[in-house]
């Protein structure tokens, strides 16, 4: 996690706040123009890998086969951030052409400036076998902390490795990681998967969160950022990113970013030189059947609207804000507000739906129906999306 004490480890605070999201409500400015870009090209083309050995459902989990078959893909990245100073952490080849996934806090100073984000001067890659090679950095999204590098195939030879699905992902599925923890290169770790669908803060400014994260137990530590988390097929299901420690090393709580966000980023920046998300610019809070029932909210799961951003397009299609906040059990719900019940025919369960429907299905200038509980009348809003204000 290249720099981990400064971005990963922010995440100390950062959870904190993703806790009070969970009860409060986040920000779903869901959208816009995300990146830096120094190059442009096709998307990378299917490359084979190394297969792993054939393992029958129900078998055990072989970390050594997944270790031997993977780590020469694994790559340690050194960053040189100018004043800002050097980074180092992980990536992995991705195509035969070159193309390198790590995370955006690797490769720029976005750990010490959240605006006016610069990409590193020089970027240089090491492989497995200790061979160093130049690469040159191709752009990154600082809402999904995902950045590109690409190297000549020419200088060394690439061994990339799949990419899986991590919409597929349960908790408890054993993981492993492998990347450049504390400098010390293709270290393995394993562990299982604590958690999915979690929320955590993006290198962004504006509040903006990275949505459907994997939480595992497996260690990862500074220098293992932007590394590969496996499953136990050896294929990539998320990118090592963030610790949640107080004590700035390894506590058992990790979290990678899903490599289906990862995707659509490394798609767009390769395909159009920018990453764009969708933006409704409202913020949300989940309702639980206890809240519904102590405050008559007609449905027993949805996200309550506590906000909407003036100009907005959530206030151009007419949603409401709420108006008062009252206590429930400890917590403050905002109410008077429109209850988001469903977005374009999708249920909507809590807040976070809310922010991963609109970050990870639907486009900008894209009209989608939200519905919604106001009062004791449901409704369907027309909303046409805008995009997400850019950052960095």
């Amino acid at each position: 996690m290249g720099r981990m004490a400064a971005v990963g480890l922010a995440v100390v605070a950062a959870a904190i706040g993703a806790g009070v999201a969970l009860l409060a409500g986040s920000v779903v400015g869901v959208g816009g123009s995300t990146t830096t870009i120094v190059e442009t090209s096709a998307a990378p083309a299917p490359s084979s890998t190394t297969p792993l050995p054939p393992r029958l459902p129900g078998t055990a989990f072989d970390p050594e086969a997944v270790y031997a078959a993977r780590a020469p893909g694994v790559v340690t990245i050194y960053a040189n951030l100018g004043i800002d100073g050097t980074a180092q952490g992980s990536g992995f080849v991705v195509d035969r052409d070159g193309v390198i996934l790590t995370n955006a806090h690797v490769i720029t100073n976005a750990a010490e400036a959240r605006t006016n984000v610069q990409g590193a001067r020089a970027v240089y890659i090491e492989f497995a076998d200790g061979e160093r090679i130049g690469g040159r950095v191709v752009g990154w999204d600082l809402f999904s902390d995902v950045g590109v590098i690409r190297v000549r195939p020419a200088d060394h030879r690439l061994e990339p490795v799949p990419l899986g699905d991590s919409a597929k992902v349960v908790v408890g599925e054993p993981v492993a990681a492998i990347g450049s923890p504390f400098g010390k290169q293709s270290s393995l770790t394993v562990g299982v998967v604590s958690a999915t669908g979690r929320s955590i803060d993006s290198l962004a400014a504006g509040g903006f969160a990275v949505s459907n994260a994997i939480q595992t137990d497996a260690q990862i530590n500074r220098g293992n950022s932007g590394g590969p988390l496996f499953d136990a097929d050896g294929r990539v299901i998320g990118i090592n990113a963030q610790i949640e420690s107080t004590s700035g090393t390894n506590e058992g709580v990790g979290f990678a970013i899903p490599i289906d966000l990862a995707r659509r980023s490394l798609d767009q920046l390769l395909r159009t030189g920018k990453v764009r998300y969708a933006y409704i610019g409202v913020s949300t809070q989940d309702v639980t059947p206890g809240i519904a029932q102590a405050f008559g909210l007609g449905a027993d799961r949805g996200a309550l609207v506590t906000r909407v951003e003036d100009g907005s397009p959530a206030a151009l299609a007419g949603l409401r804000g709420g108006a008062r906040t009252e206590a429930f059990n400890g917590l403050d719900v905002t109410l008077g507000g429109d209850l988001i019940v469903a977005i374009g025919g999708t249920k909507v369960d809590d807040a976070d739906d809310v922010s991963r429907l609109v970050t990870t299905t639907l486009e900008p200038g894209q009209t989608v129906t939200f519905t919604v509980l106001r009062g004791d009348r449901r409704i369907s809003i027309p909303v046409t999306l805008g995009n997400r204000p850019a950052s960095g």
